[in-house]
């Protein structure tokens, strides 16, 4: 990469120069050059912004005790993808990756970050009654459940948390709500470092 180019020849240039300081001033200018860089910046960013989307959700879980559904268990595995690879490209790039695999790393992030807003928008959709969810946690009470017995012997083994009810709203908004805006903004920071890289040529 051009960017990457260009710290190598002030890296040279400083330890020519020489002098005890030269190699922190390297080390220093080689993180000043990766902070600036938009891949690096993307990457580490949409790993951050998973990892404490995470964290918010097992606060609701664990701290506020409400109880996750299932479309809501299917909407962190985006981020359960995400955040590793974020990571890891973060690391890669940091350690001189090519530029095709920089690219095809942010391009995996926007795919993934933008199916985990779309599962986001169908668990709100299913919360506001827009289109019916899975009949295992929405839908008329007792559906698709069998016979009464079926019904009392699945009570006692299982409590069901229902995918069409939100247990929680701030300005409108449920959790489901709030991770499509989570989603949507973690993938266009993943494009805008893509598009950075191509331009970078």
């Amino acid at each position: 990469m051009l960017r990457a180019k260009s710290i190598e020849r002030r890296a040279c240039r400083i330890i020519r120069q020489g002098g005890p300081g030269a190699v922190s001033q390297v080390m220093t200018a080689m993180d000043s050059a990766l902070l600036r860089s938009p891949p690096f910046v993307a990457a580490l960013a949409v790993a951050l912004g998973g990892a404490a989307t995470i964290l918010g959700a097992y606060f609701f879980q664990y701290v506020l005790g409400l109880p996750p559904c299932p479309l809501c268990l299917d909407q962190r595995v985006p981020y359960y993808i995400a955040i590793p690879l974020g990571l890891a490209l973060a690391v890669w790039i940091w350690r001189g990756a090519p530029v095709w695999a920089v690219r095809a790393g942010l391009a995996a992030l926007v795919v993934v970050m933008l199916v985990g807003a779309g599962l986001g928008l169908y668990h709100a959709g299913v919360e506001w009654r827009w289109w019916p969810g899975p009949t295992d946690c929405s839908g008329p009470v007792g559906a698709g459940l069998g016979s009464a017995a079926d019904l009392m012997s699945r009570i006692e083994v299982a409590r069901v948390v229902r995918c069409d009810e939100a247990a929680w709203r701030f300005l409108g908004l449920s959790l489901a709500g709030y991770n499509v805006l989570i989603a949507l903004a973690l993938a266009a920071v993943a494009g805008w470092g893509l598009a950075a890289s191509r331009r970078a040529g």
